[in-house]
């Protein structure tokens, strides 16, 4: 059988429903009978377009396949990128996951600095500093050093993606910005909760033991 090309087309981002070669309906028929017939997907054209009574006689049709299922076109994008939600979520716990690490990275970090810095802190109460300017001092570097590491793995994460984008075809490059920005807000707040425990044993310290400490 003698095919005539009609037309090339090029994939759009995240790839197409259809295989590398698509001929009409008439010509698969004609090709595979019935018994050799395993359909993907089957697109149907229904006069009126998406209506309740369409949908039912669609699954009405395919009560003897029950493996079948109706979709729209909206139901059939969900349906597609369900596979890379599933793979985002999975992503997401990871990223908490270092999220909770790295709390207890920023802890140790400032707890040891305190220890190192006992006699500072003790001059500094020495000459005037209040306790809740100790308090915020801790916190401040706590915050700073989170926002670090938060715009370092973004700016790290953006060029990785920009990369693996440019590499494939099927991958289109996109900026997430209200992520970025809820990423940044919680490295905000858990650099404020890394550094209560510290910031609250450096405003405790006994002025004259600090200035003793060596």
């Amino acid at each position: 059988m003698t095919f005539t090309i009609k037309g090339i087309f090029k994939p759009p981002p995240g790839g197409s429903p259809f295989g590398s070669l698509t001929i009409s309906s008439s010509k698969f028929d004609q090709l595979y009978p019935k018994s050799q017939r395993q359909n993907i997907y089957t697109f149907v054209t229904m006069k009126g377009g998406v209506t309740a009574a369409n949908t039912a006689a669609l699954e009405k049709s395919l009560d003897p396949y029950p493996n079948a299922k109706v979709a729209d076109r909206d139901q059939f994008i969900d349906d597609q990128i369900s596979g890379l939600n599933t793979i985002l979520n999975v992503l997401y716990v990871l990223l908490a996951l270092s999220i909770v690490v790295s709390l207890f990275g920023i802890v140790n970090t400032l707890v040891l600095s305190v220890f190192e810095r006992t006699r500072e802190l003790g001059m500094l109460r020495a000459i005037g500093m209040t306790r809740w300017q100790v308090r915020w001092m801790i916190s401040w570097e706590s915050v700073i050093t989170a926002l670090i590491g938060a715009a370092i793995g973004i700016a790290l994460g953006i060029v990785l993606a920009a990369l693996l984008a440019a590499r494939l075809d099927f991958v289109a490059f996109a900026v997430p910005v209200s992520s970025l920005i809820i990423f940044a807000v919680a490295a905000m707040i858990v650099g404020l909760l890394a550094a209560i425990l510290p910031a609250r044993r450096a405003s405790r310290l006994n002025v004259l033991e600090a200035l003793q400490y060596e």
